[in-house]
C-alpha cells in the first residue's frame, strides 16, 4: 500500500493546476522563437507546441533573445507554423523509475520502445539534470568490481563507484567491450545508455551482445543517431537518472554509456543553434561544463546508498587521443582504458593497450601479491615493446640481454592472456592466477609455474 501511495503522490505532484500559453513568432531551421510567456520560463524548461488536438511536439528552452524564448524540438517540426500555441510545462523534467524497469528498453523521453507495454511509474521523481551528492557527504570507493574481462580485472582494477573512460577510434571494439562488462559483471544492476547509436546495431546489441540474461538485470536507454540533438542529449540524462534511482535504493550500479562523444556532439548542435560562440573544434563553452556535470553524477552515493560505477566510451575523432573531448573526459574520470587500432589490426581483441591505460584506484584496489604480479607483467611487456622493432627486423641477437630474452619467450603468452572472446568470462581471481602462471610467479596456493603456452592452463590452475 505504501508503494501505491508513493506512486499516486508522484503522479499528483506532476499534475499542473494551471496552463501558461505562448505562441510561435519565428522558426529558423530547428530553432523556434515564442513570445507571451511572461516570467514562466527558464533555461531547460519544457514547452509543448500544439498546432492541433492530435499533434504535440515537446521542446526545450535553450536560450532567450530580445524578449523571446528560443526552443529546440525533441521531434520534427512538421505542422508547426507562426502563431502555433505553445503550452508551458510548469515543472522541470523528471523521471520516476521503478524496479520493474529492469529488462526494459526505453527512449530519451523514458518511454518504452520494446513493445512490452507501458512502464510502471515509481514513487520518487528523479530530476533529469540532477546534481551529484555533495562531495563531503560521499562515501569512499568500494572494493574491486568484477567486470569479467581479464585485461581489465588484472591490469586496470576498477572499484565500485569509480568512473572510467574507454577511448578508441571507430570500429576498434569499444561497444563489444562494454557489452562484455554488462553481461559478466557482478554489479547488482546495469544501466546502459546507447547515445547516438546506429539504429541497425541496437537489436544486435540487445540479442547478440547483451543476451537474455544480461538484459534481465539491465535498463537500456536508446537514442539513435537519426534523432534530434535534444533527444540524444536527453538519453544521457535519463541514463544517469535511472542509475541514480537504483543507487538510492542501495544497489551497486554499473552505468555504461556509448558514447560520451555523441552526447558532446549533440550539445554542440544545441549550443551553436542557440548562438554560442564556437571554440575548439567548434565545441561551444557549455559543452565542457555539461560533460563535467554529467560524469560527476556517477560515483559513490551518500551513507546508506549504493554506488554508480561509470564506464563511459569516448569515440576518438581521427584516432587523435588528444582531441578536445578526449582530453576533457580524461581530466574528469578516474582512469582511462586506451584501445588502439594497431592492436585491433593484428587481431587481438579487446584491443587494450595496457601500458597506456591507467586506473587511479590502483594500487590501493589490489593486494600486495596482486600488485607484484601486475608490476612484473608490465615490466615484461615494456621490455618487449621497447625492443619490438629490432626483434621484428631480426637485428636483436638472442643472448645479448637476459631480460629481453625472457620477454621474447613470455610476451606471446601475455598477448594471448589479454585476448578474450566476447562469449568468454573470467573472475578476478582466475585472471590473476592465469597471469601469475604465465610470468612464472607464485600466486595464492599455486606453485611456481614455468612459462608455457597459455592455452594449456585450465581455469582450476
Amino acid at each position: 500500500m505504501d508503494r501505491l501511495a508513493d506512486q499516486a503522490k508522484a503522479a499528483v505532484d506532476l499534475l499542473s493546476d494551471r496552463q501558461v500559453y505562448g505562441e510561435v513568432t519565428k522558426i529558423l531551421g530547428l530553432l523556434v522563437e515564442i513570445a507571451g510567456f511572461g516570467q514562466n520560463l527558464s533555461i531547460g524548461s519544457i514547452v509543448h507546441l500544439r498546432p492541433n488536438d492530435k499533434t504535440d511536439v515537446p521542446c526545450e528552452v535553450v536560450g532567450f533573445k530580445d524578449g523571446h524564448a528560443l526552443l529546440m524540438p525533441f521531434g520534427t517540426l512538421e505542422g508547426i507554423g507562426l502563431g502555433c500555441k505553445a503550452v508551458i510545462q510548469d515543472h522541470m523534467p523528471v523521471v520516476t523509475p521503478d524496479d520493474s524497469w529492469l529488462g526494459r528498453v526505453i527512449n530519451g523521453m523514458a518511454q518504452p520502445i520494446d513493445g512490452l507495454g507501458p512502464l510502471r511509474q515509481g514513487g520518487h521523481a528523479i530530476p533529469l539534470k540532477n546534481k551529484p551528492p555533495p562531495p563531503h557527504q560521499r562515501q569512499r570507493m568500494g572494493h574491486q568490481l568484477d567486470l569479467g574481462v581479464r585485461a581489465v580485472n588484472s591490469f586496470l582494477a576498477t572499484c565500485q563507484g569509480q568512473r572510467m573512460g574507454i577511448f578508441s577510434g571507430s570500429g576498434v571494439g569499444k561497444s563489444v567491450l562494454l557489452s562484455m562488462m554488462a553481461k559478466y559483471t557482478d554489479a547488482d544492476v546495469s544501466v546502459i545508455g546507447l547515445v547516438g547509436e546506429r539504429g541497425r546495431e541496437v537489436q544486435e546489441f540487445l540479442e547478440d551482445d547483451l543476451g537474455v540474461e544480461g538484459l534481465k538485470r539491465s535498463v537500456v536507454v536508446v537514442a539513435t543517431g537519426d534523432e534530434p540533438a535534444l533527444m540524444r542529449r536527453q538519453a544521457a540524462y535519463v541514463t544517469l537518472a535511472v542509475a541514480e534511482y537504483f543507487r538510492n535504493e542501495g544497489k551497486n550500479v554499473l552505468c555504461l554509456m556509448d558514447s560520451v562523444t555523441r552526447f558532446a556532439m549533440a550539445q554542440r548542435e544545441i549550443g551553436l543553434s542557440a548562438g554560442e560562440p564556437p571554440t575548439s573544434k567548434g565545441y561551444p563553452p557549455t559543452t565542457f561544463g555539461e560533460l563535467s556535470r554529467l560524469l560527476e553524477r556517477a560515483g559513490p552515493g551518500q551513507p546508506g546508498q549504493g554506488s554508480i560505477t561509470g564506464l563511459f566510451s569516448v569515440l576518438v575523432e581521427g584516432d587523435d587521443h588528444n582531441e578536445p573531448i578526449s582530453d576533457a573526459v580524461r581530466g574528469i574520470v578516474d582512469g582511462h582504458i586506451m584501445m588502439e587500432r594497431e592492436i585491433a589490426d593484428r587481431g587481438r581483441y579487446p584491443a587494450i593497450n595496457v601500458l597506456r591505460s591507467v586506473s587511479r584506484s590502483m594500487p590501493a584496489a589490489l593486494t600486495d601479491e596482486q600488485n607484484a604480479v601486475i608490476k612484473r607483467a608490465k615490466q615484461i611487456v615494456t621490455t618487449y615493446e621497447d625492443m619490438a622493432e629490432l626483434i621484428r627486423l631480426g637485428a636483436y641477437r638472442r643472448g645479448s640481454d637476459p631480460a629481453v630474452d625472457e620477454a621474447i619467450q613470455i610476451y606471446p603468452n601475455i598477448e594471448e592472456f589479454l585476448a578474450q572472446d566476447k562469449d568468454e568470462s573470467n573472475t578476478i581471481e582466475e585472471s590473476f592466477q592465469h597471469l601469475a602462471k604465465i610470468i612464472g610467479m607464485p600466486y595464492g596456493r599455486s606453485e611456481q609455474f614455468v612459462p608455457g603456452a597459455f592455452d594449456e592452463i585450465d581455469d582450476d590452475g
